[in-house]
């Protein structure tokens, strides 16, 4: 069991775990954020997010300047202490975006599939499908890696879409509103084993691990960490863990920052 004393490193996903599904209030964790910065125990966010999205949320959490990963693992984010290392100041994984557009468009048109992406439509649009404000909706459209997407069309379609995609070398995932597609080699997993091999480099040292997420593209997150909370969430497709052994995974019975704090109160014991 992971105590405060130990050298902890915590790894969130965003939406739909430490900020909530519809109102993305984030409230119900501030005790845990409190101890987390008293402590100097970093907080790593890992999201679907872009990198733009991700830093306004630090701002917005009390922890800029930490590094962080985004658009579910293809971007990655140093620690702003970290300046000699050649990623400085983030790494970029796999496909760039305009690249990406390029090739889901020359497939919209020689397929005729169906989808809208956060690249077709406008701040006002974006903000009607999320919830965000014009100012977030803005920053998600930042992608520099991956694209985000609606898909409209048939499951035998998307059957199809998916085996083009793989072609390509790239990859589907599926989060708690939309579809995000990235390079193969650009998941929450990946960059999360990179990012560790930073800390320990630069650290000098190794770090018990909890991470917690509420989706499907949570899963490679959870399954590289040493303890890992599956926040309760609204996805229909369940989060499946390689080793979901309750001494190492707790499955939390509230939603969003309630559930976020509730796992941390399991794992962590109260000094």
């Amino acid at each position: 069991m992971p105590y405060l004393h130990d050298s902890l490193l915590i790894i969130s996903d965003l939406d739909g775990t430490l900020l909530d599904h519809n109102t993305y209030r984030w409230e119900a964790a501030s005790g845990w954020l409190g101890v987390f910065k008293q402590r100097h125990i970093p907080l790593v966010l890992c999201s679907s997010k872009s990198a733009a999205e991700i830093m306004e949320w630090q701002k917005e959490l009390g922890i800029p300047g930490q590094p962080f990963i985004a658009e579910n693992g293809a971007v990655v984010q140093l620690d702003e202490r970290w300046s000699s290392s050649d990623y400085f100041p983030r790494r970029i994984a796999g496909i760039r975006h305009d690249e990406l557009m390029n090739w889901l468009n020359d497939l919209r048109s020689q397929y005729g599939f169906k989808f809208t992406c956060f690249a077709d439509v406008d701040e006002n649009t974006l903000s009607g499908w999320t919830g965000l404000t014009h100012k977030q909706a803005t920053l998600a459209r930042f992608r520099e890696a991956s694209e985000s997407f609606i898909w409209r069309d048939t499951p035998e379609m998307f059957n199809a879409f998916a085996e083009r995609i793989a072609d390509l070398g790239l990859m589907l995932v599926q989060g708690g509103r939309f579809w995000h597609i990235m390079h193969a080699q650009s998941d929450k997993g990946q960059a999360l084993r990179w990012l560790y091999e930073q800390y320990r480099q630069n650290d000098g040292k190794t770090y018990i691990t909890i991470g917690l997420g509420d989706g499907p593209n949570d899963a490679q997150l959870l399954d590289n960490v040493d303890y890992a909370v599956v926040v309760k969430g609204y996805s229909r497709k369940p989060v499946i863990l390689r080793n979901d052994n309750p001494e190492r995974v707790y499955h939390s019975l509230s939603y969003g920052p309630e559930g976020w704090k509730e796992g941390l109160d399991h794992f962590i014991p109260a000094e």
